[in-house]
């Protein structure tokens, strides 16, 4: 079945709407964050759309999850455009939901013992290394940050992990554009806990990779969703 003719031009909007807010990112021009203010709001809502306009989203066991995903990570990056304590935690608190949708979905097709494989016990591995250090980071900027990085750092980690380790029945497309965006949001949100909580004054290339690896992950996670969907009969 041929997809609908929306589809493409959506997707290579968001593929030049995330380079973009990558490149504003990383610099420290004011004018580029006010360009943020129109870039960084409009990522999710395109790749919203490329999904919802795609028949496969709706036949895919995985499709409501995602689509509450993209809502919530829409929320966050909202929040995330100001900055202070109380949007952090507005923004953390958007894509902690976001992680628990995904994570509902995968877990509803995971194989078994996920915390075995190769990808779970890295994922874990990472937890263990990063996560404690940037709850302790982040509490001595303001102790009402530490418990709530510490969860969210478990909370994606469980998400990556289980995005790596879906089930047989899940077709092969899916299972390895999942697999890869789960890893590529537990590295995004890494980095930007190392350049929040960790480093004093941050490379300006570290918010580049922050986007570009955020921007890779929802599309994987989107575009794995959508190779989940059992082949249409017409």
């Amino acid at each position: 079945m041929r997809r609908p003719s929306l589809v493409r031009p959506l997707t290579i909007t968001y593929a030049v709407v995330a380079a973009a807010d990558t490149v504003l990112a990383g610099s420290g021009d004011p004018r580029a964050h006010r360009a943020r203010l129109v870039t960084k709001p409009l990522l999710m809502p395109v790749l919203a759309a490329a999904f919802a306009v795609d028949p496969r989203g709706r036949r895919s066991p995985l499709g409501r999850p995602t689509r509450v995903a993209q809502l919530a990570g829409w929320i966050g990056d909202l929040a995330l455009l100001r900055s202070g304590t109380s949007a952090f935690l507005t923004g953390m608190g958007a894509f902690a939901a976001g992680q628990a949708s995904y994570l509902s979905g995968f877990r509803h097709h995971r194989a078994a013992r996920v915390w075995r494989t190769p990808i779970g016990g890295a994922t874990a591995l990472a937890f263990a290394a990063t996560g404690p250090v940037l709850a302790v980071g982040a509490a001595q900027q303001d102790p009402v940050l530490g418990p709530g990085v510490l969860t969210y750092a478990a909370l994606v980690t469980a998400m990556a992990a289980h995005a790596g380790n879906l089930a047989p029945s899940v077709p092969i497309a899916a299972r390895r554009a999942t697999a890869a965006g789960g890893l590529a949001f537990l590295a995004s949100d890494t980095l930007l806990g190392i350049g929040q909580f960790a480093l004093t004054d941050p490379p300006a290339w570290l918010e580049c990779a922050v986007m570009a690896t955020y921007a890779t992950a929802q599309y994987l996670l989107a575009e794995g969703a959508l190779r989940a969907a059992p082949q249409s009969a017409e």
